[in-house]
Formats: C-alpha cells, sequence, structure tokens
C-alpha cells in the first residue's frame, strides 16, 4: 500500500508534526510518491532513519553503474557533474573528497570566525529596514546573511554577492519537472563563475577556502577538476540555502511566540540551547537524498528489496516520541535532543559548526536592535515556499513598531519555555 501525502502542501508545511505522526502510524517505513524522484519508501522513525544513514554498505547513493541514485535519465550532462560530489558519493570516495574538504576548513578555524559573522549580522540588522516597513526578513536578512558569510569563507569577491542572492532565489523555486528546467540555466552560469573563480585562484592565489583547496589539491589531494568544482558548488549552495529557512524558521517561531522569545532575552548564553531545537523543531532539511537498496534487508520489521530506493525523512526522526519527550512541542530548554538534522553516519554535516554559530548570532543580534520587532501579518498569513524536501518560509514580513500582532500558543500544561505547534 502506498501512502500518499503532499509534501509540497501548505498543510504539510504549516504543520509538520500532524501530517508526520499520521504517516508514522502507517509504519516505520513506509512506501510513497515523492516528487521528482517518483516511487521511494521513507522512513518514518528516529532508529529506521539512523540505520539506513549509517549502512553505507547496504544504502547507497549510487547506482550499479556507478550514476547518481536521485538522477534521472533526462537530466544534461553539466547537472551530472555538479552532483558528482562528496554529498552524493559512498566509500572510498566520499572519504577522499571529504579529507580535503576536511583540511581546508580545519586551515579556516570555524570557531574563530564568530566575531566576523555577528559584525556582518550587525550590519544587515542596522540596514533592515532601510527600505522602508514593513521589511521581509528572508530577503533582506536570512537569506544575505549565510550568503555573505559563505562568500567571505570560501574567499569569493563581495562585488558579486548580488549574483549569488538571484542564484539562490532561483534554486529556492524548484517545486517540479518545470522549474526544474528553468533551474538549469541558473546551474550553468554558477558553474562556469566557480570554474572562472578556481582558475583565478590556481593563477593568482589568493584568499579564503577556495585558495585553501587549491593548496590541498597542491600538496597532493587527489580530485578532478570537475570534482573541484561541484565542491565549490555544494559548500557555496547547501552552505547558505539551508542555514537561511534555518534563521527564517526559527525568527518565525520566536516571534509568533513572544514568551518564548521573553524567555531568550532574559539570557542570551541560552541561544546555543535554543538553536538545537530549533534545528530539530523547524528541520530545514526534511528529507536524505535517495538511496539504493543493494540487498534484501529489513528495517524496523519493513522489508525492502535489492534495486528498491529509499530516503530518510529527517523531520520525522526529529518529531518521533520514542526519541523526543512531546515532540510536538517547541521545548528551548530540551535536554538531550538527539535531533538528526545533520544527519548521522559519513555523511554528518560538515558545515554543522558554522550553521549553529550563524544562526545563533542571526537572531541575537536581530532581536538586540529591534527590540520591538513583530510580525507584520498574521501568524496564518505566512505561506512556505512548495520545494519538496526544504522547508521553507516564503517571505516574513515584519516591522520594527510593537508586538501587536504577534500570537502566543500556550498548551496548557507546560511552561512559557515549552509550546506546542499552531495550526
Amino acid at each position: 500500500m502506498t501512502a500518499r501525502l503532499d509534501f509540497t502542501s501548505e498543510a504539510f508545511f504549516r504543520d509538520p508534526p500532524r501530517a508526520i505522526a499520521k504517516l508514522r502510524m502507517s509504519g516505520p517505513v513506509v512506501a510513497t510518491r515523492f516528487p521528482l524522484v517518483g516511487d521511494v519508501w521513507i522512513t518514518t522513525t528516529h532508529d529506521a532513519t539512523a540505520q539506513v544513514l549509517k549502512d553505507g554498505a547496504t544504502f547507497t547513493l549510487r547506482k550499479e553503474d556507478g550514476d547518481v541514485a536521485g538522477l534521472r535519465w533526462w537530466m544534461p550532462r553539466f547537472v551530472r557533474s555538479i552532483a558528482n560530489n562528496m554529498l552524493t558519493m559512498d566509500e572510498p570516495d566520499h572519504t577522499r573528497l571529504r579529507s580535503i574538504v576536511d583540511e581546508a576548513f580545519r586551515r579556516r578555524a570555524i570557531v574563530a570566525m564568530e566575531p566576523r559573522i555577528r559584525a556582518i549580522a550587525d550590519g544587515l540588522t542596522d540596514e533592515l529596514f532601510a527600505q522602508g516597513s514593513p521589511a521581509d526578513l528572508v530577503e533582506r536578512y536570512a537569506r544575505i546573511l549565510p550568503l555573505a558569510v559563505i562568500s567571505e569563507l570560501l574567499g569569493l569577491p563581495l562585488a558579486d554577492r548580488r549574483k549569488f542572492i538571484a542564484w539562490a532565489n532561483a534554486m529556492s523555486s524548484l517545486t517540479n519537472v518545470v522549474s526544474f528546467v528553468s533551474l538549469l540555466f541558473t546551474v550553468r552560469k554558477m558553474r562556469a563563475y566557480l570554474q572562472q573563480q578556481l582558475q583565478i585562484a590556481r593563477v593568482q592565489g589568493g584568499e579564503g577556502l577556495i585558495a585553501e583547496l587549491i593548496q590541498v589539491e597542491r600538496e597532493g589531494g587527489q580530485i578532478t577538476p570537475d570534482e573541484m568544482v561541484s565542491m565549490v558548488f555544494l559548500l557555496l549552495a547547501a552552505g547558505s540555502e539551508t542555514t537561511t529557512h534555518l534563521i527564517s524558521g526559527s525568527a518565525y517561531e520566536l516571534l509568533r511566540n513572544p514568551e518564548l522569545r521573553d524567555w531568550l532575552e532574559q539570557d542570551w548564553s541560552r541561544v546555543g540551547l535554543a538553536v538545537e531545537e530549533f534545528l530539530r523543531f523547524v528541520s530545514p532539511v526534511q528529507f536524505s537524498k535517495p538511496r539504493y537498496v543493494r540487498r534484501d534487508v529489513e528495517v524496523e520489521g519493513v522489508r525492502l528489496k535489492k534495486g528498491d530506493r529509499v530516503m530518510v525523512m529527517l523531520a520525522a526522526a526529529n518529531m518521533d516520541p520514542a526519541m523526543h519527550d512531546r515532540p510536538e512541542s517547541l521545548d528551548l530548554e530540551r535536554k538531550p535532543n538527539r535531533h538528526l538534522s545533520f544527519g548521522t553516519g559519513i555523511h554528518f554535516c560538515l558545515g554543522h559548526q558554522l550553521a549553529r554559530i550563524e544562526a545563533a548570532c542571526a537572531l541575537e543580534a536581530l532581536l538586540v536592535r529591534w527590540p520591538k520587532l513583530s510580525l507584520a501579518v498574521d501568524p496564518a498569513d505566512i505561506q512556505w515556499r512548495k520545494r519538496p524536501g526544504l522547508r521553507a518560509i516564503a517571505r516574513l514580513p515584519v516591522t520594527a513598531e510593537g508586538r501587536g500582532t504577534a500570537t502566543t500558543a500556550r498548551t496548557g500544561t507546560r511552561d512559557h519555555r515549552s509550546l506546542t505547534a499552531a495550526n
């Protein structure tokens, strides 16, 4: 039996806990159809998700012919080359590429970047209402901050950031085959641009992660020119898109729940703890990439056959009542918090530390600079992009004039630090 659920619907994005709970009733692994992917199994529990992510010998990101599991026959070659990155590779190629970028990241000392990230956030908050009020927090802040940070980290020119923002907006519009075809033009431009930047770094040197990657390459790192382009593409795209929606989703929850916000503002040393809960509750990345099943196997008692495809549902793992007490509640003091928003196993997110720092800096800078920041519309009017696999608020209009439009969702049984998702 195939479970029917529209993973791009407003109802799903507005209240994931409700939809996920219904889906989990069908089992820990459920057959369904997913946009752009087709027939696939999805996991609905923490344990099933962890099993698939950790067992690379059984669940492979590559077909038997070596092609990426999520690619379709009609996709052009340049898309295939971009998709040929460490995020879609099994061992030993994954470790080969991961070691190269890990070395470059170690040289850049991510933790030491926190003051610079806060400075960028402070500058953006100062300019938030420069074009008038209300301002779209996604366009004016949540999108620009991660792009500014990752482009600076990579060593890309400041003057090119308008291009990055336009490209990021285009990539967020992916919803179906038609939008995918239009997106191909953006991907082609990005690939050509990054090839040019890599060549400039090879000839002229420079500062930033791209220059560090070139140095690792010169010191004997095993990586092809196409793999280098794909890696930088991955860092630029994945290093900004998901953090954009973590920041906007977290801000949305705080603005519509003043008591949560008040608790956080009383002591900003709590922000790291709050970010972990936002990672779990918002779950910007809802699904993993598709994997092929290499052999007949059982996952939580469900039999999968060789050749089947499976996607782990990270959002469902994060809402599993077997792992989290009252998972439908946003509890900023949740301990322990065993979310899987960064995955697990060999593909554990490379940028987890950077994303955590960016989110913490973004929220503190925003609310310290604008203590009366509020939603400019009713929370019920907020809409999400119909992007499958990514929980992304389309627009988040805010005003600096007060909290009048925010509404609090109480459970009646929890204190001000833990609120149940409003429908």
